[in-house]
């Protein structure tokens, strides 16, 4: 229980950064989608945002997890960490190197022709964002959680006060007679959505700047053997991060090649803006991987080791149902957080809900191949994954759009988390109680869809029906989870004592 309590302050820590973070970065996407409510226009966002995440995940090429194995592991910890940056700062060089040579036939595949610049931009924000991976992966190591926190936030809050100069203030100044003059010096009307990716551009600038402190580049050694086993280690990682990153943003990348040219783009922008309104789920699970890679390696060697991730697993699904109910029961609320013209997607919401719920999972049982050393299986998983989410893609999108789409992730990750169940209980046996995993995740699915049968009713009377359901099943948790959560809160001494009064 104590290593519960741990982990759970680890995750608000980083958390803080991640939840605030997030959700202000995330109140862009209101400003984006009525400032652009085309969903055209947006859709070109969610497309070069879904190609960024899949090239990052390529050229961190799964260093970041080597990283944490190895510092764990070797007492020379700053060679472990020069190794690992040097070799991202080499191949990340190559990438720009390559994105310049080859700039033409590139915006010909994406279809950018006449928006070159919109790859360049994108090319350096994924530079800085790569190299910016392994000194994050330290300070998390290190658990200097509040630099950690303090560089997060002053990279989002660039890019946020950004947006809204470029989006908000530098129109209304052009517009000022007498002002025009001035400010086209740095702003022109017909930018539109490339103030998006400057103001993204310049957040990940400062970012690797606040980071040369812990990069202390006099330290940086590279040793090649150290090298070699950390590449050896993290290059089945990199296929499974590879085929994560295509089941998590392909469907995008798809969306606009299987759609009728008609509809394409505003379908990819559509859907983009529905899948943020799973925010909150996303924003927890961030939370949460960021504590507990570090911490599930650094409890590997305990003998209790395997009652940790189960009783982990079980608080993580219970989170997740709290954080998926709250959502649906206020989902006429919710829906503001997108203009008029997006909310025709607000039926793939609880789908892609679930579906994140299903990947949570996944990132918890993937422990077993992580402190294990059996990596291959993670990519092998993965590849799974990849298999489902292209054939179904290519099925769904077709005949039902953007729909099929966000039911292909959800059958993807749910498909995932049984295959490396079935694989972690042969190789690495953990006892996850899966009557109550399944217990909290049915009664919440249950709850919204008898929700569904009232929805004709006056708004003010659904809320509170809705908000008599959520207090209901926040109570059932709390009854059967009040003891457990009692010994995880309590400090040592108060612990001790709640335990002779049950004996």
């Amino acid at each position: 229980m104590n290593s519960i309590k741990q982990l759970a302050g680890q995750t608000v820590v980083y958390g803080a950064s991640s939840i605030v973070g997030r959700l202000l970065n995330y109140l862009l996407v209101p400003l984006h989608v009525y400032i652009f409510t085309n969903p055209s226009e947006y859709g070109v966002v969610g497309e070069m945002y879904a190609w960024v995440s899949l090239l990052i995940v390529l050229l961190v090429y799964g260093m970041e997890t080597a990283f944490f194995r190895y510092n764990e592991s070797r007492d020379e910890k700053n060679l472990v960490f020069g190794s690992a940056f040097i070799s991202l700062f080499i191949t990340t060089a190559l990438f720009l190197v390559a994105v310049f040579l080859f700039i033409d036939p590139i915006s010909q595949i994406l279809q950018y022709p006449n928006n070159q610049e919109y790859i360049l931009w994108f090319s350096f924000i994924i530079a800085l964002d790569v190299l910016s991976t392994i000194p994050f992966a330290r300070l998390r190591a290190q658990n200097r959680a509040g630099r950690f926190v303090f560089v997060k936030l002053a990279g989002i809050f660039t890019n946020i006060i950004l947006n809204l100069f470029f989006l908000l203030l530098a129109p209304w100044l052009y517009s000022q007679e007498g002002l025009s003059v001035l400010v086209s010096w740095f702003y022109s009307p017909t930018m539109g959505i490339g103030y998006i990716f400057i103001a993204n551009l310049f957040s990940s600038a400062i970012t690797l700047l606040l980071l040369i402190s812990v990069i202390k580049f006099r330290d940086l050694k590279f040793n090649f053997a150290l090298w070699k086993g950390m590449f050896i280690y993290a290059f089945p990682l990199l296929i499974f991060g590879l085929a994560g990153i295509v089941n998590e943003t392909m469907d995008r990348i798809l969306i606009k090649h299987l759609s009728t040219p008609a509809e394409s783009m505003a379908n990819v922008g559509i859907y983009s803006a529905c899948y943020k309104i799973s925010i909150l789920i996303t924003i927890f699970i961030q939370a949460f991987r960021y504590a507990a890679e570090p911490f599930f390696f650094s409890k590997a060697k305990e003998k209790d080791a395997k009652e940790t991730y189960a009783t982990v697993m079980s608080y993580f699904v219970v989170t997740c149902s709290i954080i998926f109910l709250s959502i649906m029961m206020y989902i006429d609320i919710v829906q503001y957080f997108v203009s008029e013209p997006y909310r025709v997607g607000l039926g793939i919401v609880p789908i892609l809900l679930l579906a994140n719920v299903f990947l949570g999972i996944f990132y918890n049982l993937s422990v077993w191949y992580k402190v294990t050393g059996q990596t291959k299986f993670g990519a092998y998983i993965s590849i799974l994954g990849v298999v489902i989410t292209l054939a179904m893609n290519f099925i769904l999108i077709p005949l039902v759009g953007y729909v099929g789409a966000a039911w292909t992730t959800l059958v993807c990750y749910f498909v995932m988390s049984v295959a490396s169940y079935v694989l972690g209980q042969k190789h690495y046996h953990v006892n996850y109680n899966l009557q109550k995993i399944f217990g909290y995740l049915f009664l919440a699915l249950f709850l919204y869809l008898v929700s569904l049968t009232y929805q004709n009713i006056a708004l003010s009377l659904k809320l509170a029906l809705n908000s008599v359901v959520l207090i209901g099943y926040l109570t059932i948790i709390y009854f059967v989870e009040r003891k457990s959560l009692k010994l995880i809160f309590l400090n040592d001494n108060s612990k001790n004592e709640y335990e002779n009064e049950q004996d």
